[in-house]
């Protein structure tokens, strides 16, 4: 459903908005919004144009990384600078397949248990050292741990026969290994962390990759600057010399940023859904919602906490909050509500079929006197922290959205005003809070991002966007244990479904909403959507036109 009092919608022609209507809420999610430069109008390099060689892109990131360690923190916007510095070894293609960075080729043997991957030589580390086997064995072994359990536990053990292979050896057969290779974490310099504490290794903020791009300097609060690297194992690539992220945390000035050309890129809601619509008018500015992964945003309730680990509170919380109203008011129609963990734009495991909370004030009520918190003075039954994750405007008003809605139900609840870095230890290293909001992206293999929410391989104390609940099922644990290896797709989709349903009975998270994000960008930007995952690809193949 198209939310047509959206100020984007409203600024469309009228064929434009009939076309939006007729392609419905799905379009948002597949970049396809018609006219005012929404993806379709955005000019691509085509047979007559050339990329030009040089330049300096000016990118917005907000907010402000905490550090550049992306094997220990992924977030997002740690992760849209580092993907510049790291190459992985395959990445994801358009139809979905792969595309070769560090691996050349991968093969598995006939009876499924190991998998042979060829590297690329003659790779650099940007601080001249070459690039081998030992660099990825020793970042499966020893930094994948932090992050991916998934993947090493089926991984019984690693060789390295020469410089350029490197052999997985499992455990059981595994068909979607390299679908997890793609979103596996960095791969490390061997000579630089090995033997070190890879947590206070001064790398990480300081970082030496094998990308197309080298760290130079950051300086906090005002910028990180990137160079080309003249060693890249592409030759001709980058075009671009430099790209310089500037440090802008505020959304107003963030559309003055791209309105004057001060700043030519900014990813996830860089602005206000009123200023995308006006910025959008100008000609000169791309809105792209392309080639951004499934996200979703939910409210995770620490079940060790007195009031929410009690089930009826949490229900009642489910029934108190108005997804729809979220979705129009605040995420301006950028959004659907969302019942089920896994979002409708992954269709094969999107399901409906789920216990649900709809919007029910007085049901809401009735089940805080159940479970022993009848209003008291002042009409309050008891006081909730709601730390909401500091990403921006978009959160926060999310967050009060959450907390008023609360208050109406006699929930005395308050905002958690934290920083990215305290927040962060707060939640996943002293797991000091009752309930948060956040948001995630989902992996095109779901089983990931399941054993991550849901199932004891997610329980990383001290690691960020780690399961941070403290929910157990044994059941869900038995669900998704067989469906790992992906050798049976019909089991899959019967057990995820089945998962889905025992989840949202037990409420350890309240999914609100699928989120349909969109970049800004000046239209001199080539390339910047190729591939999917705008945000985390490398931008080697990105260029300015020139004005």
């Amino acid at each position: 459903m198209v939310d047509t009092s959206n100020p984007v919608y409203a600024s469309l022609p009228v064929p434009a908005r009939r076309q939006l209507l007729r392609m419905g809420g799905a379009a948002l999610a597949a970049g396809m919004l018609p006219g005012v430069g929404f993806a379709a109008p955005k000019p691509a390099a085509g047979p007559s144009e050339t990329p030009v060689r040089g330049g300096t892109l000016t990118a917005i990131c907000f907010p402000e990384p905490s550090t550049l360690a992306t094997h220990i923190n992924g977030a997002n916007p740690i992760s849209l600078v580092t993907s510049k510095i790291y190459d992985r070894l395959f990445v994801d293609d358009n139809n979905g397949g792969f595309e070769p960075r560090l691996a050349t080729s991968f093969a598995t043997s006939p009876d499924g248990l190991a998998l042979t991957l060829k590297l690329r030589e003659g790779v650099l580390w940007h601080d001249g050292h070459p690039f081998d086997s030992g660099d990825v064995k020793f970042s499966i072994e020893k930094i994948w741990s932090i992050s991916m359990s998934t993947i090493l536990s089926v991984i019984d053990r690693i060789t390295a026969p020469d410089k350029y292979t490197v052999i997985l050896h499992l455990k059981q057969k595994w068909p979607v290994l390299q679908r997890h290779l793609t979103q596996a974490s960095v791969i490390l310099p061997q000579h630089l962390y090995e033997g070190t504490d890879v947590v206070t290794n001064p790398h990480n903020v300081k970082p030496v990759g094998t990308g197309p791009f080298r760290f130079k300097e950051w300086q906090r609060g005002s910028h990180i600057i990137l160079e080309r690297n003249p060693d890249y194992y592409i030759k001709g690539l980058p075009h671009l010399d430099r790209i310089v992220w500037k440090v802008i945390n505020d959304s107003a000035s963030r559309a003055a940023a791209l309105e004057t050309g001060a700043a030519q890129y900014a990813a996830r809601n860089p602005v206000t859904f009123s200023d995308a619509a006006r910025l959008a008018k100008r000609g000169d500015l791309v809105i792209d919602t392309k080639q951004y992964e499934p996200n979703t945003y939910w409210l995770e309730f620490n079940l060790k906490d007195p009031i929410v680990g009690k089930l009826a509170v949490r229900q009642a919380i489910a029934h108190a909050v108005d997804r729809a109203a979220l979705v129009k008011t605040v995420w301006g129609g950028y959004g659907a509500p969302l019942d089920a963990p896994v979002p409708s734009v992954i269709p094969e495991y999107f399901t409906k079929d789920v216990p649900k909370y709809p919007f029910d004030l007085k049901r809401a009520e009735q089940l805080l006197d159940q479970a022993g918190y009848p209003r008291g003075a002042g009409g309050w039954r008891f006081k909730l922290v709601h730390d909401f994750i500091p990403f921006g405007d978009d959160y926060r008003r999310t967050g009060e959205f959450v907390r008023q809605a609360l208050r109406r139900v006699g929930i005395d609840a308050s905002l958690g005003a934290k920083d990215l870095s305290t927040w962060t230890r707060d939640v996943f290293t002293n797991r000091n809070f009752q309930v948060i909001s956040s948001w995630g992206g989902w992996s095109r293999d779901v089983q990931l991002s399941l054993d991550s929410r849901y199932t004891k391989r997610g329980d990383k104390p001290g690691v960020p966007w780690s399961k941070v609940s403290g929910y157990s099922n044994p059941e869900v644990e038995k669900l998704l244990e067989p469906t790992r290896s992906g050798a049976d797709p019909a089991l899959r989709k019967a057990n995820y479904k089945r998962v889905q349903q025992i989840v949202a009975a037990d409420l350890p998270t309240l999914p609100l909403l699928e989120v349909y994000f969109f970049s800004v960008y000046s239209k001199r930007v080539r390339n910047i959507d190729e591939l999917p995952y705008q945000t985390r690809n490398n931008w080697a193949n990105v260029w300015l036109a020139k004005a």
